[in-house]
């Protein structure tokens, strides 16, 4: 590990316990903090993690969150409906940007949600997680709020994969890890590159692109360490995370996803084939299924003129 990297450690990794909610809000001020849910088939959990984050962050006790937002991408289940009635605004993503047509993946939905919020402080949480703790918000945007030099914090945390603990998911370990040392050393001390929940300022935000599907958070990472350097990230330990586990056809697509996007950043070349082969086993043997993979990427928000118009407004 380079020097550099363990300094940052020292320097930039917290754990929720060291920055209290009344050290945060005495820091909060008038700095507007909103928390965006992106949400696909999420019924059985997103009602929960709205429901937690209302009762213990947007409380007259406890102001912390300033806005909370579902994104539904397009959800067949009730996903809208319980978000609502847990009292989060939803928004369904093809009403956002109309101009642009939107695409299928999870990227698209996190670019698009700074089109419909005004915090200073944007705190992404995936919305499939079990067992929520609002530390998950509070730790990762407490830093954005008591140190004006952070402008990106990743929450980290154990990862069981059912009963077995384990600190990193299978994607993360084998793919984006290996990435990062081997081209980004600087950022080989998160514990959890791939991971959902994170909080930024907009300002950084809005000058980056965004990835439309699996690779936006790997992309985030590494143009937020080309954008404002090391120093300016951060990470807090947030504890557990649980959540519904992928099949592993479908982290083979994650994982080819996150390397397209690392092979952009490397080269911006061109991959002559963006497609993933894989074996599923049929009624006659193995067969296979070809899928594409994402490569699209959002211009930063910053270049969007309807963006531009409603910050001038």
């Amino acid at each position: 590990m380079l020097e550099e990297v363990e300094r940052w450690l020292d320097r930039r990794s917290w754990s929720v316990a060291d920055r209290p909610l009344e050290r945060i809000l005495a820091a909060k001020r008038n700095t507007k903090v909103s928390v965006v849910l992106p949400a696909l088939n999420e019924e059985a959990t997103v009602g929960d993690i709205v429901a937690v984050i209302r009762r213990e962050l947007m409380s007259e006790a406890v102001p912390l969150v300033d806005e909370l937002v579902v994104i539904d991408s397009g959800s067949t289940d009730r996903t809208a409906e319980v978000a609502a009635a847990a009292g989060a605004r939803v928004v369904a993503r093809d009403a956002i940007l109309p101009r642009i047509p939107a695409v299928p993946g999870k990227g698209e939905v996190l670019w698009r949600s700074l089109m419909v919020t005004t915090g200073d402080v944007v705190c992404f949480i995936d919305a499939d997680l079990r067992d929520f703790s609002a530390d998950f918000v509070s730790g990762i945007v407490g830093p954005l709020l008591t140190d004006p030099d952070v402008d990106f914090v990743k929450a980290m945390y154990d990862r069981p994969f059912g009963d077995t603990p384990g600190q990193g998911g299978r994607v993360t370990e084998l793919v984006a890890r290996p990435l990062l040392n081997l081209h980004w050393p600087q950022l080989a001390g998160f514990v959890q590159p791939l991971g959902g929940e994170y909080a930024a300022r907009r300002s950084l935000l809005e000058r980056l692109p965004f990835p439309v599907g699996y690779g936006v958070e790997l992309g985030l990472l590494v143009d937020a360490l080309h954008t404002v350097g090391l120093d300016a990230l951060a990470q807090v330990d947030v504890g557990v995370r649980k959540h519904r586990h992928q099949d592993g056809l479908a982290l083979g697509r994650m994982a080819a996803a996150i390397y397209r996007t690392a092979q952009l950043r490397l080269s911006r070349g061109h991959l002559v084939r963006p497609r993933l082969t894989q074996f599923e086993r049929g009624e006659k043997g193995f067969e296979p299924r070809t899928h594409a993979v994402d490569t699209e990427e959002r211009p930063p928000m910053a270049e969007i003129v309807e963006y531009a118009r409603r910050r001038v407004a």
